[in-house]
């Protein structure tokens, strides 16, 4: 079994780096290790407004089919404010251990 990595890469919306961080700590991080996933680690991009971290899963299930659990629990959906709102941009890309 592969584990599968997702390198995401966010442009956080001007001045809301320490709001988005504060949250993604406090609940996005321990709710993506209950449901299963590793975070590698994340990082800030001096002088601009990125936010980059990667998270990985290794499991009986694929990248998509945890991932699409993850988003659908009830305990993502119950997540308000959503943490997302502070994000302008987000691309995402699957990498596999070698």
């Amino acid at each position: 079994m592969n584990q599968t990595w997702q390198i995401r890469e966010y442009t956080v919306k001007p001045g809301e780096m320490n709001q988005w961080i504060e949250e993604w700590r406090a609940r996005i991080v321990p709710l993506r290790l209950r449901q299963g996933f590793q975070v590698l680690g994340s990082w800030t991009v001096d002088g601009t407004d990125q936010f980059i971290w990667i998270v990985g899963y290794e499991g009986p299930k694929s990248w998509q089919e945890a991932d699409a659990d993850y988003y659908q629990s009830p305990e993502r959906k119950a997540i308000d404010p959503d943490p997302a709102r502070h994000l302008a941009h987000v691309n995402a890309r699957l990498m596999t251990s070698i």
